[in-house]
């Protein structure tokens, strides 16, 4: 089907799950996490965003991963680096397109970032229907497609 798989690096810390507490998100602070691509794997990205193939990530890390390294036009370079990304809306994405993640706990940046992708409103509506229909919510729940 033309799917190609590119590996990225991101070495998750505490920050990323701990809940947001402030009652203005520009005040939570995401802890510094360190990624990398490699050569090989940014040219697999950047072909397929030179093609017009979608970039699809899968996990919230590869998100923060792929937006950290990416220009303004969604290129990305080899890098080995520290990330503080933290996506909240109206986030523009400039590498991804697409994501498969997991239905994550209130409160989470990982929330705030797949609202960043779908809209506020969308991902209150879809979050209803998960606990309608008893998914499993965290890191071995449910997954969802976003695009």
């Amino acid at each position: 089907m033309g799917v190609e798989i590119a590996d990225v690096l991101l070495h998750v810390g505490l920050g990323t799950f701990r809940p947001v507490k402030t009652e203005n998100i520009l005040e939570h602070h995401m802890h510094s996490e360190y990624y990398e691509i490699d050569e090989e794997n940014a040219e697999k990205i950047n072909k397929a965003k030179r093609e017009g193939r979608r970039i699809i990530a899968v996990g919230t890390t590869s998100v923060r991963t792929l937006e950290s390294a990416s220009d303004e036009n969604g290129f990305v370079k080899p890098i080995k680096a520290n990330t503080e990304i933290f996506i909240y809306p109206p986030y523009k994405f400039k590498c991804v397109d697409a994501l498969i993640t997991n239905f994550h706990l209130p409160k989470s940046t990982l929330v705030m970032l797949v609202a960043s992708l779908t809209g506020r409103e969308k991902i209150l509506e879809l979050y209803n229907t998960a606990v309608k229909e008893k998914y499993r919510f965290f890191s071995f729940g449910d997954a969802m497609f976003i695009e």
